[in-house]
């Protein structure tokens, strides 16, 4: 097939999936939409939003639509590196034999990360970045694909442990969920209160979805698309010639290389997801915010001015 034909049948293939997501998840069409991007440019994502929005029912949901194997890890105080990664133990012939955890999957749930110490955090990291673990000095490689989507609930801040930028710099995208329209609400009470039950069908096998992510790697990229992401990331970095003054004035930190890329992958899969064979700069606009969201730092006196990363993000443009 070729990668015309191939685009066309990844348009045809999205539009069943929502079709089919759409089943048990009501509205949150813009969430929906960027874990769809996240898993085509084979990015993780974080979710941030408060309890009860049905964060982990949209995950599993959208992996049987996807026919990929799931994981849920609650993340706790006390969980320990080899709760998530698996550990030895001695079998009946006094031979070490590995029992692999819940990481070994193809979607990954990191329920409230921020509940958990850094040292736990940091065992998602290898997980995430080399799609590979070590544990008692033997490397293990994971399924492909492999994708983590971590949620954290911004209110509970009392014992809780905050990812380090280095790591919220992993995931691909930050995604904001808010509460359901007066409408949305209605039908999600209508729906879940009653006795019926919706069957999700598997639309992709896993080779597929592979396939697919390398399609988007192949999509050519004009130089102009590609220097307006560069040049979109550098603004976000207080100090630098390409700053402007709203920059300065609200921003300690901006936003790094892993920006930029992440800002050209989601781009072709953003145009591809629409039909269109290369990106413009219009796709960049499309998916900044989500992903420079998490990546830029605001000073105290943004916060003081209640300015909200959106609103400096809409400043670049």
């Amino acid at each position: 097939m070729s990668d015309v034909a191939a685009i066309q049948n990844l348009v045809q293939k999205q539009a069943e999936l929502k079709k089919e997501i759409a089943k048990i998840i009501v509205g949150q069409e813009e969430v929906v939409n960027q874990i769809v991007l996240s898993v085509f440019a084979g990015g993780h994502a974080l979710l941030v939003g408060v309890p009860g929005l049905a964060k982990t029912l949209m995950v599993n949901t959208i992996s049987q639509a996807l026919g990929l194997e799931f994981k849920r890890i609650q993340f706790t105080p006390d969980l320990m590196p080899s709760d998530i990664l698996g550990s030895e133990i001695l079998d009946e012939n006094r031979q070490f034999k590995f029992i692999k955890g819940p990481i070994f999957s193809n979607i990954i749930l990191a329920d409230e990360i921020n509940r958990t110490p850094p040292k736990t955090q940091a065992a998602l990291l290898e997980a995430m970045q080399e799609k590979a673990v070590t544990v008692a000095g033997q490397h293990y490689k994971l399924s492909l694909p492999y994708f983590v989507l971590a949620t954290q609930n911004p209110i509970e801040q009392e014992g809780t442990y905050p990812l380090p930028e280095a790591q919220l710099d992993r995931f691909m995208f930050a995604i904001k969920l808010d509460y359901p329209t007066f409408e949305e609400e209605v039908q999600v009470v209508k729906s879940t209160t009653t006795d019926t039950t919706q069957q999700i069908n598997a639309l992709f096998t896993a080779q597929e979805i592979l396939d697919f992510q390398h399609l988007i790697r192949r999509i050519p990229v004009a130089d102009n698309v590609i220097e307006y992401a560069v040049r979109l990331v550098g603004k976000t970095r207080p100090g630098s010639s390409m700053a402007n003054d709203y920059v300065n004035n609200y921003l300690d930190w901006g936003a790094g290389p892993r920006a930029s890329q992440n800002l050209i992958l989601a781009a072709k899969t953003h145009s591809a997801l629409n039909g269109k064979y290369s990106p413009d700069i219009e796709d960049v606009q499309a998916v900044a915010t989500g992903i420079l969201r998490h990546r830029i730092i605001k000073n105290y006196k943004a916060d003081a001015e209640g300015i909200t990363e959106e609103m400096i993000i809409k400043k670049l443009f």
